[in-house]
């Protein structure tokens, strides 16, 4: 399970202080998959950052009894200056998997053919997000952490990326980043609204639906 304690975060810049989150408790159970629904702005993805560990919480801690993903739609994690195919050896190591099994896996689900041989700061971002997901499939997490930005783009990878999360991926922990009522509905099982720093969690999805539309 993940378990996040007591979180606040906040931000400070030019002498300006935001206050994203205030004492945040909440409990992800394995197995779940979960909507995290909120406002533009409201830290849905700082939110996923901090469970994925890009960002540390200003206070609070975060407890991960299973691995996590980075976060699918996150720009930063990947060298530039290096191929795909470097980058894809570097994850393997990190991790420990087979750089062989690895790399055959991306090849196959990215479909970049020469573009793995080309530095990462040549690729658009719908390049990248092919990338950074077929990494983090082949490195096979128990939890992923999914923005929205992962799940648009090109409808037949779109779908090639459901399947191989949503329809195989039965027993794996999914918090998702959302703005979409139908595809909440299709796919979570659990929601966190996030509003005014506050962070709610609703075991009945529609009911949490409905609640984010009267926000």
């Amino acid at each position: 399970m993940i378990i996040c304690t007591d979180i606040a975060k906040s931000y400070s810049h030019n002498g300006r202080h935001k206050q994203v989150f205030t004492d945040v408790n909440l409990t992800i159970e394995k197995g779940e998959r979960v909507a995290l629904l909120g406002r533009n702005g409201a830290g849905k993805s700082t939110l996923i950052k901090l469970i994925g560990g890009v960002e540390m919480p200003t206070s609070g801690r975060i407890t991960r009894a299973m691995s996590v993903s980075w976060p699918l739609g996150f720009a930063g994690g990947f060298q530039g200056s290096l191929t795909g195919y470097d980058n894809t050896r570097f994850i393997a190591r990190i991790y420990g998997r087979d750089h062989h099994d690895v790399r055959s896996f991306v090849e196959e689900f990215t479909e970049l053919g020469k573009h793995l041989k080309m530095p990462l700061k040549t690729y658009s971002s719908g390049m990248r997000a092919r990338l950074a997901f077929a990494l983090s499939l082949a490195i096979d997490f128990e939890c992923y952490l999914i923005d929205e930005i992962i799940l648009v783009g090109d409808q037949n990878f779109q779908r090639k990326c459901q399947a191989a999360l949503f329809d195989r991926g039965q027993n794996r922990t999914m918090i998702v980043a959302s703005h979409s009522p139908e595809f909440i509905r299709e796919f979570c099982d659990k929601a966190i609204i996030i509003d005014n720093g506050r962070a709610v969690k609703y075991d009945d999805v529609n009911l949490a639906v409905e609640a984010y539309s009267n926000l």
